[in-house]
């Protein structure tokens, strides 16, 4: 965990995010006794990825296949009309019935909240889950809204204007997160 430049630091790296994952998910499976109702979904876009690796690792863990989701909050964001002023995009894959399943969302950055609660808005227009519950890679704090995750990779102080940048090698060819400073 070396400094990337003089402004940012690399707070995880391959090898971490791995572990973070499996901890992550022995503690998701050990609180489910029966993971008979348990899926994933990822937030886009990074929280497909992560989902999708919590899914081969439970497998790997339980031997059972966890079904696996992807979800694409866009047009449940509260800033919608700044980012896609036509209102157009929906890239959702739930390939099953959410009703009665306990749901873990998974996303790689909690910061404000905002994304959890578009992405809580999205899932429950598929149907009524059994729980909802969030696991996040990192936690950086500055919530705006009163949510928290239910299973952290790390928690990470970020000053204020600072910047967590979460890269994996599904999109970005490389596995690390790094925290950069206020470019103040």
């Amino acid at each position: 965990m070396g400094k990337t430049d003089r402004k940012s630091a690399r707070v995880l790296g391959a090898q971490d995010i791995q572990k973070q994952l499996e901890r992550c998910c022995r503690e998701i499976l050990k609180s489910r006794d029966h993971a008979g109702d348990l899926v994933f979904i990822g937030i886009r876009t990074r929280g497909i990825h992560l989902a999708r690796r919590l899914g081969a690792i439970a497998k790997k863990l339980s031997g059972r296949e966890i079904p696996v989701g992807e979800m694409d909050i866009t047009l449940y964001r509260d800033d919608l009309n700044t980012l896609l002023p036509e209102g157009k995009a929906d890239n959702t894959s739930i390939p099953f019935d959410v009703a009665n399943k306990t749901i873990i969302l998974v996303d790689d950055v909690l910061h404000t909240g905002r994304t959890v609660r578009a992405a809580v808005d999205h899932l429950i227009d598929f149907g009524r889950p059994k729980a909802i519950h969030l696991a996040v890679l990192i936690d950086r704090g500055g919530r705006e809204l009163p949510i928290a995750a239910d299973f952290v990779g790390k928690k990470v102080a970020v000053p204020s204007g600072g910047e967590v940048r979460v890269k994996l090698k599904e999109v970005d060819k490389t596995d690390e997160v790094v925290v950069s400073k206020s470019s103040a």
